[in-house]
This record gives structure tokens, sequence and C-alpha cells, in this order.
């Protein structure tokens, strides 16, 4: 079966950024920026980046293309007689189930969208809009209905290809992004009062920074880049061989960087502008900021377009997201991309469905603590997107070699690279250490063992992530004896 590939470099761009620009950029970076304290934060989440998501997204990157398998067939091709596949596996099943929970987001944005169209959203009195999103999300059918439409979408692009459906969606939706970003950053530093927000956006005050929040600083700057989902590495393989991957690399961190702040400039300066409080948290989008545009003139206009303008993220981050499931089972099942496509995307919707009622009739349903959505998102963001992190980085850096890495970052002697020490450093030590920190800190596990109560850590949650710490420890352990005995040989 012949693969497909990217047709043009802004192509690769657009895809590529898209990936990384979804919910986290204009959702989750504000509102954890807004927690702890603002410019500080940012300070330390750009040097987060630069030193360990660059690396990683650079690995990804070179994995994919020297192989041009996806992520399940890349492990496969340069250690075809040892387990490492699975890592493969762990990031098509990651990506599968973040796919699950994330359309269910998605499909909120959607909801919100038909309200601002409808003039219904703005009717709703601010300190009601709490009331309001919990009706929505509890519902059974509504969110039902949006979730499945969101998985549909994404699957008809997908199903038409990388470059009809995939690169083309990007090369439209990505500008559209912008532009809709540059038009609400207009209207909000344009607000009486606007100047606090930037300055809080802006002003670094160290003294609001805590550990805590250098520890998520960290975590964001490696969930951001969609990095240990397969993503990458599966784009990786559609990309050129001439193709400079340092270059695409810091262009895509770059774009991903740079939309995180526009989407900081439209929010902060409008919610300091109508003196609501920017540590909001994860409601500051769908509670807080409806309740700003409602104070504003033209809001319901811009909250409409501040909610297509999220929606248009998410959907870029949907479609690479589904793609790395497709391009793994038409390669290892050697079926067709539209029967790929419509098979996982029947299997989403049914994983989706006890999230959805998770938030309603479901609700005191609970595993380790948890409902079933906060279940799929726990397991993923803590336990599997760091260890596929850390197995990426073991493997590229002890088991292929970065001199192998280096070599297909350089394509072969076409591109310069000057910076394999650090990238040796990054790859093999800086990387997999800082990733078992994010680990640590985002399970509670140092928490528990200081004796401090850590939110939701049952004592049957931290049996069964010291049973997945116990499968990688010996898995690494069968790898690099493995890896001994051959280098003897």
């Amino acid at each position: 079966m012949k693969r497909d590939n990217f047709g043009s470099r802004m192509g690769i761009l657009a895809a590529a950024a898209g990936s990384a620009i979804g919910l986290g950029n204009i959702w989750k970076f504000p509102y954890i920026t807004g927690k702890n304290g603002g410019a500080a934060f940012i300070l330390v989440y750009l040097a987060c980046i630069a030193l360990v998501g660059v690396p990683i997204m650079l690995t990804e990157f070179a994995l994919g293309r020297k192989t041009q398998k996806n992520a399940v067939g890349a492990y496969k091709e340069i250690e075809p007689n040892k387990p490492w596949h699975l890592s493969g596996f762990l990031a098509v099943s990651t990506a599968f189930i973040i796919l699950s929970f994330y359309a269910i987001i998605a499909g909120w944005v959607f909801a919100y969208i038909s309200r601002g169209l409808s003039g219904k959203l703005m009717e709703v009195a601010p300190e009601q809009l709490g009331d309001y999103f919990g009706g929505i999300i509890s519902s059974v059918s509504e969110p039902m209905i949006w979730t499945f439409m969101v998985i549909a979408l994404t699957a008809t692009i997908v199903l038409a290809g990388v470059k009809s459906g995939i690169e083309k969606c990007s090369k439209v939706l990505m500008p559209v992004l912008i532009l809709i970003l540059v038009a609400l950053m207009i209207r909000s530093v344009t607000l009486d009062g606007a100047s606090k927000g930037l300055e809080f956006l802006f002003k670094p005050d160290f003294s609001q920074l805590t550990k805590d929040g250098v520890l998520e600083a960290l975590g964001h700057s490696f969930y951001s880049l969609s990095l240990g989902m397969g993503i990458i590495m599966t784009y990786g393989s559609y990309i050129n061989k001439k193709e400079n991957l340092l270059k695409l690399a810091v262009q895509v961190t770059i774009a991903d960087t740079l939309i995180a702040l526009m989407a900081g400039v439209v929010i902060f300066p409008a919610v300091f502008a109508y003196g609501f409080k920017a540590s909001s948290g994860p409601g500051l989008i769908f509670i807080t900021l409806p309740a700003v545009f409602k104070a504003m003139p033209l809001g319901g206009f811009f909250a409409t377009l501040f909610f297509i303008l999220v929606a248009i993220a998410a959907i870029t981050s949907t479609i690479s997201l589904m793609e790395v499931v497709v391009a793994f089972v038409t390669e290892q099942f050697n079926i067709s991309r539209k029967k790929a496509a419509i098979m996982i995307a029947l299997a989403l919707f049914a994983l989706s469905i006890p999230s959805n009622m998770s938030m309603g009739p479901w609700a005191e349903f609970k595993i380790f603590g948890k409902n079933f959505f906060d279940f799929l998102d726990f397991l993923t963001s803590n336990i599997f997107l760091p260890a596929g992190g850390v197995l990426v980085s073991v493997f590229a850096g002890w088991i292929w070699g970065t001199k192998n890495a280096v070599k297909e970052i350089e394509s072969d002697g076409l591109h310069s690279f000057r910076w394999t020490r650090v990238y040796n450093f990054a790859v093999k030590f800086l990387a997999p250490v800082a990733i078992m920190v994010i680990f640590v800190h985002s399970t509670g596990i140092m928490d528990y063992f200081k004796g401090e109560s850590a939110e939701g850590m049952s004592s049957s949650v931290l049996y069964f992530i010291g049973a997945i710490l116990v499968f990688l420890g010996v898995v690494a352990l069968r790898f690099l004896k493995v890896k001994r005995e051959s280098s003897k040989e």
C-alpha cells in the first residue's frame, strides 16, 4: 500500500503546528498561567520548552522520517526482534483514549458556539453561568450529539488522506485561527483597564511563582507540543527526506508558544478590565469568559468568535490524534484508510459514551475515586504520556543511539546540526529525569510519601501506579540487558 505524504513545506508546518496548537493553548495555558502568577511562570515554561520539548520533538520527527512508519512500525523497523514496539502501542493507545474524551470537550465548545449564534449565551446572568455550564455537560443527549459530530468531522478529514485531508484542512484552518486571534487581541487590548492584564502577562513577579508552578510549567511544556502520543512520529513519517527537521521543530515550537501567548493577550486584558479573577481555573473559558463578554460591547459577537477560535484549535488536534490510530491500523492490518477511519470513529464514540454519562447519570460510578472521564484523563496525562516520553527518550538515546538520530536530523549531511552535545545530554539524561519529575509531581506520589494529603490519591491509585512503575522498570532492565549482550557480540 503506497503511503501518502505531505505535499509542501507549508503543509507540513501547518499540520504539525496544528497538532500542537489545541485546547492546551487556548484553554489550559491561560488558566494555569493565571493560577501561577503570569509572566514568571511563562519564562520558566519557555526554558522548559527549549531544554526538553524541542529535543524530544526532534527525536520523534527523526524516528518517523527514518523509518517512514507509524508509531508502532517505527520501533519494529529499528529493533525488529525486540519488544520496543510496545512503546508504539502505548503511544497509539494514548492517542485513542485522549481523543475519546478530548472530543467531548470540543463538543462543549460547539455547544457554546450554537448558543452564541442564537443569543442564548448572552441571556444568562453571570452568577448563573456555572450552573448553566454544569447543566450542559450533565445532560445526556446534547453532549452525545456534539461529541458524535466532532468525531464524524474529524474522521471525514482524516479519511481524505494526508495531502488532500489533513494538509489541505490545516492550511485553511491555521490562517483562520490566527486572523480570529488577532481580531480578538485588538478588541481586548483596547478595553479600558486592559493594561493590568498585559502587565500580569509580561511583567515577571517571581514572588508569585511556587515550586508547584515550576513543575506545572515543565509538565505543560511537554504535553503542549503533542509529545509522547505518536503524533509527531507519525507526521515525521510523511516528511520529505530533504526537509530540515531542526528548523521545522523550532518553527512548530515557536508557533505553539506564540499562539498560547496570543490567547493570553485575548483573555487577561479582558478579564482584568472587567474585574474578574485571572486564576479562575478550568472554568475560565466556559464560565468566566462568557461573563466577561457579556459586559463587553458587542459581547455576543466576540463570544461567538472566541468559541469558533477554540473549536478550530480543537479540530486541528483531533485530526492529529485520529491520524496516529488510522496510520497504525491501515499499515499494520493492510486495510483501506476509509474503512479504518470509520471503524475507529465508531470505537471512539463508543468509548466516549461512559465519559459523557459520567458527567450526569453515572456521576456516582467511580474508578479509584474518579468518575470515568477524570479517570481516563488522569491515566493518560499522568501515567501513559510520561511513560511514553521516557521510553522514546531511552530508545533514541541508548538503543537507536543519538548518533543515528543526529544523522537523520542532518538529512545525511544535507543540513548542519551544531547542537549535538546538547541534544545528546538532553535526550539521554535531562528529558527522562525531567519527565519522571513530572510523573512524580502530577500523580501526587511525592506528597503522599512526605506525609501530606494528596488530593484524589487513594491507596488503590498508588498500587496501580506502583504496578506501572514496576512493569516499566522490568521492561527497561530487560531492554538494557539485551542491548549489552548484543554489543558484546
